[in-house]
């Protein structure tokens, strides 16, 4: 709660402000009397100069350059130099250049540049020497995206060589194909007269100014004669039209004299174009020449309608998909024609030899390697390659039909489902079969590619050296890996053929005999697990042993392992766990090495005078030591258990004992 006090303080404080505030206004000048700060605007010529070099003197330049308006389509930027646009892409020329003016508006049509958003693509936003600001005059702007060698053959069309692309070509849209200016029959017209007499006579007489010219013609340029295409069939070249079409007079001039093959036939031999093949190809067996050839003139050789292996995917969709590996001949200049015949071939699948054979021919070398085999894969030596490779490519290596375990199982049914284990050895699981065996077969059995412990160490190398071991388990120094290891899948930890209990017996026989009649037998031995204490393969220590007790014995017997480490620790038990105990069996309990007072008395003398003192004269063979010892550790320093009888405790035996005085 503010007092009254309080308060005449704190007006008091506020008119000290006011008073202060009104010295300063008398003190310094007004705002009018002040200097006047001012702000020169500079034009951005002023700064870029190198862009005023190179621009503003060239033939055409943007008019809100020439302006010098550069903020129509950037923005400024201040002291730190960025190109910023207020639009990007072809939307900042839209700012100014109207969609539906340049007819861009529309769905189709529009010049592949432009419907990527590209108008710099063509045109220099600032300059050009180039009319319409393009960054090279005429065709040579095309050409920065168009093949230039398809316009410049021997016979290049008149009105392209003196106007251009755009003499028939329009730059950014158009409603007919190709950005054409005009319907294509209108506009070959309307340079060309249809009715006029040389016209006419180039086309004997038919009413061909009604059809499409590019049937037979290239609109730009060609190494015929009056741009005709490439390959021109016989009859056309001549201009002998009646030879497969009604006279030109007659009511349907272009209708053909025959249908289909039946035409074709007239002219060309059947058994020739079979070059005495059995298996026809359907389309010519059936008459339908016009699936493959044009009849008039093409750009592909033979009057192709499609370009090499192009031509065969329109039909054969399954061959064109894209994969890892393609088999070579398919991307050679024959293309399918590597192994495949066109009208009739020998074999099936138009092919001229058979499967084995066909391959040959390339894979030589292959063939060779096969001679020398001992052991060769049946498919193989069967010549049946397409079993297991795809003659058009795979995504699977060596163009495998799959991959390598599928086309295994694909004959071999039999061991998949003796594959499916829990433990399954690395390449059966990744499916390469080849990891081990050869797809064409070897000089081993099973076509391993090398025998024993060689084929092993392909992969485990490091693994199977035996630098510095002690010991060696037989079967792995003699390289008989198979001897312990299934080499595809087991239901056992380390691919086993048998669990360690049943698979160490098959050569540790005695082991049974030993342990017959043991009153305690080692836990990891009841359980079959000998890799608990000893290295199946080779081992530093003897024995194989993984490591040298107490320490391999602790690995298990952690709790042991914990309480002598805070413990005093009885000496044997601190040097050597086999000094009272069996490793795998004993005849007595807890596998002490032999019964309990021998066993200490092996140390502990019991006919000493200080044993017998300590011992009240007891006989010792009627002594348990482990009633009152740790055999281990303990805190005391005699051993006593922790836990102790009262009288005991006070080293007074005469309440509960009756000792005989000597």
């Amino acid at each position: 709660m503010v007092t009254s006090t309080g308060r005449k303080k704190i007006f008091l404080g506020i008119a000290v402000v006011f008073s202060g505030l009104g010295l300063l206004q008398l003190d310094f000048p007004a705002p009018a009397q002040a200097a006047k700060r001012t702000f020169t605007t500079k034009a951005c010529a002023d700064c870029h100069k190198d862009f005023e070099k190179k621009y503003l003197g060239m033939k055409n330049v943007h008019s809100v350059v020439k302006e010098g308006k550069c903020e129509e389509c950037h923005l400024s930027h201040g002291i730190v130099g960025k190109l910023l646009l207020k639009e990007e892409g072809n939307d900042l020329c839209f700012l100014c250049h109207k969609k539906e003016d340049l007819r861009l508006d529309r769905k189709e049509g529009v010049h592949t540049a432009l419907r990527q958003g590209k108008c710099v693509a063509c045109h220099n936003p600032h300059a050009s020497d180039s009319s319409h600001l393009l960054k090279a005059e005429g065709s040579e702007m095309c050409f920065s995206c168009h093949q230039k060698e398809k316009f410049e053959k021997k016979v290049v069309h008149a009105v392209i060589a003196k106007e251009g692309c755009g003499a028939c070509h329009l730059a950014h849209s158009s409603p007919e194909s190709n950005l054409l200016g005009m319907a294509p029959d209108k506009l070959c017209l309307s340079c060309h007269d249809g009715k006029g007499s040389s016209f006419q006579k180039s086309h004997g007489g038919y009413p061909v100014e009604k059809k499409s010219c590019t049937i037979c013609h290239d609109p730009h340029s060609s190494e015929q004669a009056k741009l005709l295409k490439g390959s021109v069939h016989n009859p056309v070249a001549a201009a002998e039209c009646a030879s497969c079409h009604n006279p030109p007079a007659d009511a349907n001039p272009f209708k053909t004299t025959a249908e289909g093959g039946e035409l074709c036939m007239t002219c060309h031999d059947k058994d020739s174009l079979m070059s005495g093949g059995k298996i026809e190809h359907e389309p010519f067996q059936t008459g339908m020449c016009l699936s493959c050839h044009n009849p008039h003139t093409s750009d592909q050789e033979k009057l192709l309608s499609s370009p090499g292996n192009q031509l065969c995917f329109t039909c054969h969709e399954d061959t064109s998909k894209t994969i890892k590996f393609p088999h070579a001949p398919l991307a050679s200049d024959r293309g399918c024609l590597s192994c495949h015949a066109p009208h009739a071939a020998a074999y099936k699948k138009l092919v001229n030899k058979s499967d084995g054979e066909l391959c040959f021919t390339c894979h030589a070398n292959t063939r060779k390697a096969g001679e020398k085999m001992q052991n060769p894969h049946p498919p193989y030596s069967e010549n049946m390659c397409t079993s297991c490779h795809n003659p058009h490519g795979s995504s699977a290596e060596k163009i495998l039909t799959a991959r390598s375990d599928q086309v295994c199982y694909s004959c071999h049914t039999e061991v998949e489902g003796e594959f499916f284990k829990s433990n399954i050895h690395k390449p059966v699981q990744n499916g390469q079969c080849t990891s081990c065996h050869l797809g064409h077969g070897g000089n081993q059995a099973q076509f391993l590619k090398a025998s024993g412990a060689a084929l092993c160490a392909t992969c485990h190398e490091e693994f199977m050296k035996k630098q510095g071991a002690v010991s060696l388990h037989p079967p792995f120094d003699d390289g008989d890996c198979l001897t312990c290891h299934n080499p595809h899948a087991s239901d056992h930890k380390g691919i086993t053929v048998e669990s360690q209990k049943s698979l160490c017996i098959t050569c540790h026989s005695d082991f049974n005999t030993k342990l017959s009649g043991a009153k305690s037998i080692h836990s990891p031995v009841t359980s079959g697990q000998c890799s608990a204490c000893h290295n199946a393969h080779q081992a530093k220590l003897n024995s194989l042993l993984l490591a040298e007790p107490p320490d391999l014995c602790m690995a298990c017997h952690t709790t042991l392992k914990d309480k002598m480490a805070g413990e005093k620790v009885h000496a044997p038990a601190g040097r050597d766990c086999l000094r009272c105990h069996k490793p795998h069996g004993a005849s007595e309990k807890k596998l002490m090495a032999q019964p309990l007072q021998p066993l200490c008395g092996e140390c502990h003398e019991a006919d000493s005078a200080a044993f017998k003192k300590a011992h009240i004269s007891i006989n010792a063979a009627d002594i348990n030591c482990i009633n009152c010892h740790e055999p281990h550790s303990s805190k005391d320093p005699k051993f006593f258990k922790e836990i102790l009888h009262a009288p005991f405790a006070a080293k007074t035996c005469d309440p509960c004992h009756i000792v005989e005085k000597e």
